[in-house]
């Protein structure tokens, strides 16, 4: 890599992507991922293989993480045992799934890191049955401290798993900043908090505790996601 693309990837690209942080509460995200909707048609898609994206940051950290970080990893299934949440993870893109984030899959943000490349995965899906809804539940009591030290699983599509332990509950947030400024291996789960229109979402942070090799058939799970508006 030369000096001057070594130095857009560490210096002017994250500082980009902080700024696109806080944009995204005026553009999309923090716009979607809607709780309570009235029922809609649902529209079944085809069968989704979650796709490899190029990531802004791949950048070692935390300890024992799995060396040699393949580029083109990607999160491709979200598990938190006690809740009962099990969801296919994907990447949004195609104009065939339009912009509004699908139902019975959670998806990644792909402007922020993969698990194992020492920064935040952000990961999110609305707060309906069958997906995060349990997470919306658990923070509305004693503003969700019975979710510290959840465990919660993110397999990738290179065959791992990554652990992780709820350490913070964070209500009514505005903004993506927290997890653009991380500087850890970090993981973010972001649930809507009102029907649709409502910007403040929950955002869920855990950190990383270990990492081994996964059975290929837990780590990609069949994934049937729907245009659920």
């Amino acid at each position: 890599m030369s000096v001057v693309a070594r130095r857009f990837r560490t210096r002017l690209l994250p500082a980009l992507l902080t700024a696109l942080g806080v944009g995204l509460l005026a553009t999309g995200l923090l716009s979607y991922t809607n709780a309570v909707e009235p029922a809609v048609a649902q529209l079944p898609l085809a069968s989704y293989n979650p796709l490899p994206t190029i990531n802004p940051f791949l950048l070692p950290g935390g300890a024992a993480l799995p060396s040699g970080v393949p580029a083109d990893r990607v999160a491709t299934r979200v598990v938190i045992p006690r809740l009962g949440i099990d969801l296919p993870v994907m990447l949004q893109e195609g104009a065939q799934y339009g912009t509004y984030p699908l139902c019975d899959v959670a998806l990644y943000l792909p402007y922020l890191s993969q698990p194992g490349e020492g920064r935040a995965t952000y990961i999110y899906a609305h707060a309906r049955e069958g997906m995060f809804l349990p997470l919306l539940i658990a923070s509305q009591s004693n503003n969700g401290k019975r979710l510290l030290g959840d465990i919660v699983q993110v397999f990738t599509s290179d065959n791992y798993v990554f652990i992780y332990t709820i350490s913070e509950v964070d209500r009514h947030t505005t903004d993506l900043n927290k997890a653009f400024e991380a500087t850890t291996e970090e993981l973010f789960l972001q649930t809507s908090e009102g029907p649709a229109g409502t910007i403040p979402k929950l955002q869920v942070v855990a950190t990383y505790v270990s990492s081994d090799k996964a059975n290929p058939r837990d780590a990609h799970p069949d994934a049937h996601p729907r245009m659920c508006r």
